[in-house]
């Protein structure tokens, strides 16, 4: 290893933690007091990348709680690459054992969500399906073929009403106070085009997105559907789904079921 990589080396470990592995390159007296710059304005630079990778957190906490927690969580988990496009994935689990946090159950959900937002944004492009191309199916060959999800598509499950809850806070008259219903809910992300859109789901929609995400028949996502909401109206359900692009090709479905 060269002398500059073993110094960049030190340097990465340096602002992770103690001074001790730059010694053979600095002058103790004053080091730390001028390498909390440079911690301070990586950390700054982390808790901006955060605010903006999980914007409806920051709406939920504030600017200011908001700053105080990604500042802990970057001195905690510093970033493995110069670029922070990509920062932040361990973000919600952190939340979800962050001790501050504690009574605030649905943040880590809401991060959660932010960050498949996020996923789905840069997605691979595709035209998504239109309803022609099930309308030509003949009626057996619903026993025979899958309907793939779109690329830029993120589908989640919740025990309560996250969906709900993160869906209210997008509005420019976001509620003041945070309210959680306890209710399963579903969400799916889509970008067919440019903007990302989303829906809240029933345990009959998700469970039919599921199925064709493993792969299963439209028949048999039917069925799944139904299963896990009895009553639900199947070919509206799935004509929505086909309108709002959640589909991207049809293809044989897989040989076992999961």
């Amino acid at each position: 290893m060269s002398e500059l990589s073993r110094f960049q080396e030190a340097f990465s470990d340096a602002l992770a933690g103690e001074l001790a592995p730059l010694a053979p390159w600095i002058d103790g007296e004053g080091a730390e007091a001028r390498f909390a710059v440079h911690r301070n304005t990586i950390a700054r630079g982390c808790a901006e990348a955060l605010a903006d990778q999980f914007p409806t957190v920051r709406r939920a906490l504030g600017a200011a709680r908001m700053a105080a927690g990604a500042i802990a969580f970057s001195r905690q988990h510093p970033p493995a690459s110069p670029s922070l496009m990509t920062y932040g994935a361990g973000f919600p689990d952190w939340l979800a054992s962050f001790p501050p946090a504690a009574d605030l159950p649905w943040l880590a959900g809401l991060a959660r969500i932010d960050w498949a937002r996020r996923d789905v944004l840069f997605a691979a492009d595709r035209p998504p399906l239109g309803p022609e191309t099930f309308a030509a199916l003949a009626p057996a060959a619903y026993a025979t073929t899958a309907a793939a999800l779109h690329p830029a598509t993120a589908l989640l499950w919740f025990d309560d009403a996250t969906p709900s809850l993160w869906r209210a806070l997008q509005a420019d008259d976001a509620p003041a106070e945070i309210e959680l219903a306890a209710r399963p809910e579903g969400l799916l992300l889509l970008r067919p085009g440019l903007e990302v859109a989303h829906r809240v789901l029933g345990p009959g929609a998700h469970a039919f997105l599921s199925a064709c995400r493993a792969g299963l028949s439209l028949a048999g996502a039917g069925e799944r559907a139904l299963l896990a909401e009895p009553g639900l109206p199947l070919s509206q359900t799935f004509t929505d789904l086909i309108a709002a692009g959640a589909f991207a090709c049809v293809r044989p479905a897989a040989a076992l079921v999961p």
